[in-house]
């Protein structure tokens, strides 16, 4: 493909959301290249829930923003468009749009991302998406990791923090407060 083709393929955030919607199937952008998103297996999805429904309590009860789950996309950068869907998401209050709440994509970065690795994630994969949170303006971002039961810490600053399941993993600015022990991120038993 030449340069001239390869312009012609890039897609808009616009775009991506005119796409027809196919079932178990998730586009993302990356520098406007349409990239399909594989499913997410059973544990994955598990824990999704358990880390929505720990972020949306505490979220709501101080009354801090919105919390997302994977259905959110956000416009981390134009020209060419870079559109990311994070697995849960924060929005502080003060940065939702004064008409309120996009019907579309989010224009912007969540100030909180949560990726939670699947088997399939090569992890240059996962640090590149990091990399485009951070550079979009993330205040942090969780990566949690199944199989160890770990999570990593990435903070706007460049702090990064490794915790194990018995550490306790804290809201820091983004969440002033919040805090839960790795392990019960994990909780998923039937």
């Amino acid at each position: 493909m030449n340069v001239a083709e390869e312009r012609v393929a890039l897609l808009t955030a616009e775009e991506l959301l005119e796409l027809p919607e196919k079932p178990g199937v998730r586009y993302e952008l990356h520098e406007g290249k349409l990239v399909e998103m594989p499913g997410a297996g059973a544990l994955h999805n598990l824990i999704v829930g358990v880390v929505y429904r720990l972020l949306y309590a505490f979220v709501r009860e101080h009354r801090l923003g919105l919390v997302f789950t994977d259905g959110a996309a956000f416009v981390l950068r134009r020209n060419p468009d870079t559109v990311r869907i994070p697995d849960v998401s924060v929005v502080r209050r003060e940065r939702v749009p004064g008409g309120g709440i996009p019907e579309g994509f989010w224009p912007g970065a969540p100030d909180l991302a949560v990726e939670i690795v699947s088997p399939h994630d090569r992890a240059e994969e996962v640090h590149e998406r990091v990399r485009e949170y951070l550079g979009a303006g993330v205040r942090q971002v969780w990566v949690l990791w199944p199989r160890s039961r770990a999570v990593t810490v990435y903070e706007a600053g460049g702090v990064v923090r490794e915790l194990g399941a018995e550490e306790e993993l804290e809201g820091g600015e983004v969440l002033p407060g919040f805090r839960v022990k790795v392990s019960d991120l994990f909780a998923v038993e039937a």
